[in-house]
């Protein structure tokens, strides 16, 4: 059997997003822009970044836990030193980590335009930024400016809010909260004056049989909460038979008045879900090469013809001899291509494979096996049909492909149709995990 080699890939000719690369700009913006992936970007695929994130949120959590352990005498008494060999250690990779995110800054798309100091200044006034700040200046106030860190041992806390940066959920939470806001804001007026109402009406009614409990509104208004809230402490309650109707009607009011945010805040959520799943798949479509000359409403056709997929890294994504019925696009990750005779090619993101089965309409003939963690676009062989005959751009590209594989000078995707029937993969099948 012939020793597996790799070709050279061919780009194609179909410009890509127009953007100086940091690898073209020096030793610097390389290291920077690697950074800037590390810290900013993140992607399964990454293995620096996934453990950078994985052992931030570790040591976010230990500090929680040690901060509370140092609030028993006896274990602060015992191992105080290292409490605070902890926290200072800590405090100095927090602070390493917000420096860090200000140079890297200045290559986030949004802040490339600016000035570099504008950029930096910019980006520290972000919500995430100021959190990350709050981590750590108590720390630097105590030690700098002599003031109380018995006060400010508490305000440590405020580095669990550092884990909603890893939190995508938790962000989107904050996000509809920012959206919802005026909304809330309203539900808030409503019930306010609700417990004004019913606390002014119960004055009335019960002042002059219970004085200490309903002798003034305010006092009143106690009643009013617990009632509407539904927590019902049962120490202040109406004995007059009018005070407990109207408290009866209070009480269904409460749980229509008081689900009212819990309600604006459901829809915003299910709404920012849909909209952050509609731009991950959009990038990732975006990424794409041959979708590069398409205009904005062209995409979005497109995305409602793909579905993604993971691979677990060794999965087999395609066999020899399989049907073919779709084509796949490389969102995130490598796959390797595998031929009779040990002839492998790989593949990365923006590159596809499996169109020349389609276009032939014919079995595999090569197999695909992920080389690493990968997420995959899938179209259908119909949906492949409907995009050559819609899109003249999709369709030039995919002829021209198909002429150049036929005489043997296409070096870029699945190698030349091979002659020999040995195979280099187990015909074991891993099935991928679906988005």
């Amino acid at each position: 059997m012939a020793e597996p080699r790799t070709k050279t890939k061919v780009t194609t000719d179909i410009p890509k997003t127009p953007f100086v690369h940091p690898e073209d700009r020096g030793a610097l913006a390389k290291r920077r822009w690697r950074w800037h992936e590390v810290l900013e970007v993140g992607s399964v695929s990454d293995r620096t970044s996934v453990l950078f994130d994985t052992f931030i949120v570790c040591l976010i959590i230990a500090n929680v836990i040690v901060f509370a352990a140092s609030t028993v005498a006896d274990l602060d008494a015992v191992y105080g030193f290292w409490f605070e060999l902890f926290n200072i250690v800590s405090v100095l990779i927090f602070t390493a980590e917000y420096a860090a995110r200000l140079w890297v800054c200045v290559d986030l798309p949004p802040l490339r335009h600016l000035q570099p100091w504008k950029a930096r200044l910019k980006f520290a006034m972000t919500p995430l930024l100021i959190i990350d700040l709050l981590a750590i200046l108590p720390f630097y106030l105590g030690n700098l400016f002599g003031v109380d860190l018995r006060v400010l041992r508490v305000l440590r806390l405020m580095r669990f809010l550092k884990i909603a940066r890893y939190s995508p959920a938790l962000q989107i939470l904050l996000r509809v909260v920012k959206s919802e806001l005026w909304a809330l804001f309203g539900a808030l007026i409503i019930m306010t004056s609700l417990i004004i109402l019913s606390a002014s009406l119960l004055y009335f009614i019960e002042r002059e049989a219970q004085p200490e409990q309903f002798g003034s509104l305010p006092a009143a208004m106690w009643w009013s909460l617990a009632t509407l809230t539904t927590v019902g402490y049962g120490d202040v309650v109406p004995v007059t038979a009018l005070g407990k109707v109207f408290g009866g009607m209070f009480m269904v009011f409460g749980l229509a008045m008081y689900a009212l945010p819990i309600g604006i805040l459901s829809s915003g959520f299910a709404r920012e879900i849909a909209r952050n799943e509609f731009v991950i798949t959009w990038n990732m479509v975006a990424k794409v090469p041959l979708f590069a000359r398409l205009e904005a409403n062209e995409v979005a056709d497109i995305m409602k013809l793909l579905q993604s997929h993971r691979h677990s890294a060794g999965s087999i994504i395609l066999r020899p001899g399989d049907r073919a019925d779709s084509m796949y696009f490389i969102s995130e990750g490598e796959v390797r291509v595998e031929a009779r005779g040990g002839e492998i090619v790989f593949l990365h993101e923006g590159d596809h494979f499996g169109e020349m089965a389609l276009l032939e309409k014919r079995r595999r003939k090569v197999a695909v096996v992920a080389q690493t963690d990968c997420l995959l676009l899938q179209l259908d062989g119909q949906d492949f049909e409907y995009l050559l005959t819609t899109h003249a751009h999709v369709s030039e590209h995919m002829k021209k492909i198909s002429e150049l594989r036929k005489t043997g000078e296409w070096k870029e995707g699945d190698p030349a149709d091979p002659e020999s029937s040995e195979w280099t993969i187990p015909v074991e099948d891993k099935k991928p995990d679906q988005n």
